[in-house]
């Protein structure tokens, strides 16, 4: 089964980095693509990023420039480094597999922007 695990999160002042892992386990057949999501408090979940595993990427309008997502399909993880940092980024991030025939969530991490 898969399971996805991210890390990473926390308290960031604005203008400041962060890094997110996401660690998958299990077996992945196939192409699939690997996301990133954000949900912050009473508003839908929103795309952010996204990276085949051919390496092709989008972004989000929103964070084009300041966000940048990367995998390693041997280690079998995909992370989200993000740079200059707004409050309105805060929000719970979700990372996010997808195949042809699944798809799965990892439990979220809270990346919360504040001075």
């Amino acid at each position: 089964q898969v399971q996805l695990v991210e890390s990473g999160g926390g308290l960031v002042q604005p203008g400041g980095s962060l890094r997110l892992s996401c660690l998958v386990s299990g077996n992945i057949f196939g192409i699939y693509v690997m996301g990133w999501y954000r949900q912050a408090r009473g508003m839908q979940r929103e795309f952010v990023a996204r990276i085949t595993n051919g390496g092709i990427t989008n972004y989000a309008d929103s964070v084009k420039g300041r966000f940048t997502i990367s995998g390693d399909n041997a280690k079998s993880t995909a992370d989200l480094q993000m740079n200059s940092l707004k409050p309105e980024d805060t929000a719970v991030y979700y990372c996010n597999l997808r195949t042809s025939t699944s798809a799965f969530w990892g439990q979220g991490t809270q990346v919360t922007v504040s001075s």
